[in-house]
């Protein structure tokens, strides 16, 4: 109705996933690059998590697009399946002829035809769309399958795609099995503020749409607050918007828009549950993309800037970030003075020292590595932070990499906010990356948003509670 209006060739807001309009920002395009490079390099299990609405079937669907030749996938878009049902469904899609054969006899064609496949030099992959509603038994059915192996090499490879009640079914005792063979965890923020405005004109775009941005900066806010980011909701108001303006007869969104939208879609500008849970969860729930996809960042070179000092501490209002003091001496040598106590439980946390040195024996210096393990540390011993920012975290300790970041992080002029906090993840030792100290929950979230635009565009950040 109102694609002439606006020039557009076809609707920018359809909630069917469309591949055209697969939206690379908000680090979706990075989880897809891990997942094609862990199908086509790595063994294990996949696990995609996200909210209603966070996409995660486009990118299912952009996974079947990008595949390399090698990886033939199998599909199962319903889960509801029982286990019976489920191998019969794989045994179709690899051509087997099944009818009226026992499930042992299908469990054997199948694993006769994967061991064919790898001989070829052919990978299979199963992906299973909304996992969640998939029945203990058909979960359990897939462990089984996943054990299959010729050698050392295993015949078959599976992807997870569910809501955030995946994980309470994978905690339960009788799944501990299948959860420890899940080697890596991507789950789908909502998309902040900023990645809205870039997502709605992208998709305006894709649709053929070459005028100026016509989202208005409180348009886009009201959209940000009525969706908690999820996308399914976003295209929801986005579309009636455009055509709440349609009928207006005025090419830009305004608030009175997004208004009549909402009030259409019966949506209300308010956080939901969901997206409490993704700020104050257990430390699993908040979990951001696996160290795969931070360990491709992490190689990067770093930035030509050369390290600025940082600013001396003054009070800051109850939203602000409590900023690291710098220290000019050496960290290995140089005397911390404790810092000063709040006066009252609403002013802001007291300083924290720039950096904690640990000498190496070998060298009888202090690595950055050291310096900001021993600083995460002191931070947790103090007890006054209430929250911090997680860039990322890595399932694995790679020093090296974690170096390289930290010296990226020193020409910036942000290694004093940064702070490292060992982890555990499926009984292995691991690392956050964490970034500020801050006095409440609601002043790191709003941090985020004061991020440097480096740490923004390369990590999808999230609130880490203590």
């Amino acid at each position: 109705m109102y694609l002439e209006h606006f020039g557009l060739d076809e609707p920018p807001f359809r909630i069917t996933p469309v591949t055209v309009f697969f939206f690379s920002g908000a680090n979706r395009g990075e989880i897809l690059d891990a997942l094609i490079y862990s199908l086509s390099e790595a063994e294990g299990i996949v696990k995609v998590s996200g909210e209603v609405g966070s996409g995660k079937t486009m990118l299912c669907r952009m996974l079947l697009e990008r595949l390399p030749e090698h990886v033939e996938t199998i599909y199962l878009a319903n889960p509801s399946l029982s286990r019976e049902e489920m191998l019969y469904a794989i045994a179709d899609a690899l051509g087997l002829s099944i009818d009226g054969k026992r499930v042992g006899i299908v469990m054997h064609s199948i694993q006769n035809k994967l061991e064919e496949k790898a001989r070829e030099g052919k990978r299979v992959v199963v992906l299973v769309d909304e996992a969640h509603a998939m029945p203990l038994d058909t979960l359990e059915e897939l462990r089984l399958l996943y054990n299959l192996q010729v050698g050392n090499d295993k015949l078959l490879q599976i992807i997870l795609f569910g809501q955030p009640e995946l994980n309470a079914k994978l905690d339960q005792p009788n799944m501990r099995q299948l959860k420890d063979r899940i080697v890596h965890h991507f789950h789908m923020q909502p998309l902040s503020r900023n990645a809205l405005e870039s997502y709605l004109m992208f998709r305006m775009r894709a649709a053929g749409y070459r005028g100026p941005d016509i989202f208005s900066p409180n348009a886009i806010k009201l959209i940000a607050d009525a969706s908690n980011g999820l996308m399914r909701r976003i295209n929801i108001l986005a579309d009636k918007s455009l055509l709440s303006a349609f009928v207006e007869d005025t090419h830009n969104i305004e608030v009175r828009h997004v208004q009549a939208a909402m009030r259409d879609s019966e949506l209300k500008p308010a956080r939901s549950l969901a997206g409490k849970k993704l700020l104050m969860g257990s430390a699993a729930g908040m979990l951001l993309l696996t160290g795969l996809a931070a360990w491709w960042l992490l190689d990067r070179p770093p930035a030509r800037t050369s390290a600025q000092p940082s600013p001396a501490i003054v009070p800051q209002p109850d939203n602000a970030p409590v900023h690291a003091t710098s220290e000019k001496t050496n960290p290995a040598t140089s005397s911390l003075a404790p810092p000063p106590q709040p006066a009252a439980d609403n002013l802001p946390l007291a300083a924290m020292p720039a950096s904690i040195a640990s000498v190496s024996p070998a060298t009888g210096k202090a690595g950055l590595y050291e310096q900001r393990l021993a600083a995460g540390k002191q931070l947790l011993e103090q007890k006054k932070a209430v929250a911090s920012i997680q860039l990322f975290f890595n399932e694995e300790i790679k020093r090296e990499r974690i170096e390289n970041f930290l010296r990226r992080a020193e020409g910036l002029g942000k290694l004093s906010e940064i702070y490292l906090l060992p982890a555990k993840f499926g009984g292995k030792d691991g690392l956050r990356v964490l970034y500020g100290a801050y006095p409440s929950i609601h002043a790191a979230r709003d941090a985020i948003n004061e991020l440097p635009p480096r740490y923004q565009e390369t990590f999808t950040a999230s609130v880490y509670a203590f």
